[in-house]
């Protein structure tokens, strides 16, 4: 490092759990870019300063994680036409004195899946869990790739609701997470969103696990552990599982990718994100 060193980075609420500054700084070095990538706590009483800040000092951008991916909307310059359909931003570009909030999420999620699975999307019958920002972007790249049908389920019915009618394309829906068993047996891809299962409250479970079944695959957003409950469950009882690293390491790529100019290092950061994990016994 020294004075002509660039900083992107990330702003959440709280970071201390996050392997991005591995991923993204082995990232940097293997393609010899003179970059650093930091983690920053920010509450979010102090979001607007935050940007200001980031704006003055020239970062050339940063990622963005819960809880400030909706609330970062209105303080930037301009904001892609994807992300302001999800209504969240993961990644913020600072592009000729402006900020330009991109949402990399949901493409991040389908290059995971899809590498992963070998899923044909389009046959799929969807139930997402949760309706938060992290739904938001998957919900609306499924819509996209021409899934059959999409459910949302969320304990708050309102919100899933508000989902749905946001998904332009498709079948979609809505139902209280109490109504899952009446939906769960034609699903082919259950995608769990929320944070029931993390780190560290890794015991929890969203959903009776006597609901699933193995014609589905389960994919889990989470990322620590490797494999939450809700994973093995669903693997012992014949279900194809898929886990949340792969859209980290995606949707990081894709912001490296407009940040850089460049096609990201995938390979390193992936192993970079493996190694970041190990200490915590897979998770």
């Amino acid at each position: 490092m020294d004075a002509g060193t660039g900083v992107v980075g990330l702003i959440g609420h709280p970071v201390g759990h996050s392997k991005s500054p591995e991923m993204m700084n082995r990232a940097f070095r293997a393609l010899g870019l003179p970059f650093v990538y930091l983690a920053f706590d920010v509450s979010p009483a102090e979001l607007g300063t935050a940007v200001r800040g980031m704006r003055a000092l020239g970062f050339r951008g940063w990622n963005v994680t819960i809880p400030h991916k909706v609330a970062v909307l209105e303080h930037l310059d301009e904001v892609e036409e994807t992300a302001r359909e999800i209504g969240a931003v993961n990644t913020v570009v600072a592009r000729e004195g402006r900020l330009v909030g991109y949402n990399t999420d949901g493409e991040g999620y389908l290059r995971s899946l899809v590498d992963e699975t070998g899923l044909d999307l389009v046959e799929q019958k969807v139930l997402i869990l949760g309706a938060g920002g992290a739904a938001r972007a998957v919900a609306h790249a499924l819509a996209g790739a021409g899934v059959k049908s999409i459910t949302i389920a969320n304990r708050t019915r309102e919100k899933a609701e508000r989902l749905a009618a946001s998904l332009r394309k498709g079948d979609a829906r809505a139902v209280s997470l109490s109504e899952v068993e009446r939906v769960i047996g034609e699903t082919t891809l259950l995608v769990q969103t929320t944070s029931v299962g993390m780190y560290p409250e890794t015991e929890a479970i969203p959903i009776d696990p006597s609901l699933l079944h193995e014609r589905m695959t389960v994919s889990d957003l989470i990322y620590r552990p490797r494999k939450t409950l809700l994973l093995r469950e669903a693997e012992a009882r014949g279900a194809r599982i898929h886990g949340g690293l792969g859209m980290l390491l995606h949707q990081a790529a894709l912001a490296f990718e407009k940040w850089m100019g460049k096609p990201a290092p995938v390979d390193v950061m992936r192993k970079a994100l493996e190694e970041a994990m190990e200490p915590a016994g897979g998770g």
